[in-house]
């Protein structure tokens, strides 16, 4: 029997959405009030589910303090309060859309964990947009 825990967290971190091999025009028609050169931030929430065998002994999928230190660890101290671009190395070269902040902490998160347990990250940029990410 596969269950699905889940564990939420949050981190404040600004960013900007652009390419540097773009001009400002052709970032500024694609990414819109995104592209300000002076960054913009958001509150995102994330949820962090885990889906595995309960295990017999504990009773637990996986223990929902380890969990809870290793987001605290790979997400909330590398991400709250840091403007992405400038100072999460993971984001020098990568634009750190919504769509890619998920899949990086999946794979910040995903390596964690035991084997046979799948990872399902979802992240909220706002309360209407948000992104979901499973290794796939």
């Amino acid at each position: 029997m596969r269950v699905t825990v889940s564990r939420r967290a949050h981190f404040n971190a600004a960013h900007r959405l652009y390419r540097k091999d773009w001009s400002f025009e052709k970032n500024d028609a694609v990414f819109g009030k995104c592209n300000n050169p002076h960054f913009h931030g958001h509150n995102y929430e994330l949820v962090v589910s885990v889906t595995g065998e309960i295990d017999p002994e504990t009773g637990f999928v996986i223990d929902m303090k380890i969990l809870k230190d290793i987001i605290k660890e790979e997400v909330e101290d590398a991400f709250d309060h840091k403007n992405l671009n400038v100072e999460v190395e993971a984001f020098k070269n990568l634009n750190p859309t919504a769509e890619n902040i998920a899949v990086i902490i999946y794979n910040k998160i995903k390596p964690r964990l035991e084997a046979t347990l799948d990872l399902d990250i979802t992240l909220y940029e706002t309360p209407r947009n948000f992104v979901s990410y499973s290794g796939k």
